[in-house]
């Protein structure tokens, strides 16, 4: 069985819409890489927000 990691030791990015941190999940281990938006919420807000406002 492989050893588990810490939660501290995944991967994380910043969300361009709410600027909060998240971390790798396993559903995202194939897509790791194009995973932009940390929600769905998230990603549907980023077609709301006007640039310069």
């Amino acid at each position: 069985m492989p050893k588990m990691k810490k939660k501290a030791d995944l991967p994380r990015k910043v969300c361009p819409v709410c600027g909060r941190p998240f971390v790798w999940r396993k559903s995202w281990a194939k897509v790791w890489d194009e995973v932009v938006y940390c929600s769905d919420r998230c990603r549907a807000e980023k077609s709301r927000r006007r640039p310069g406002a």
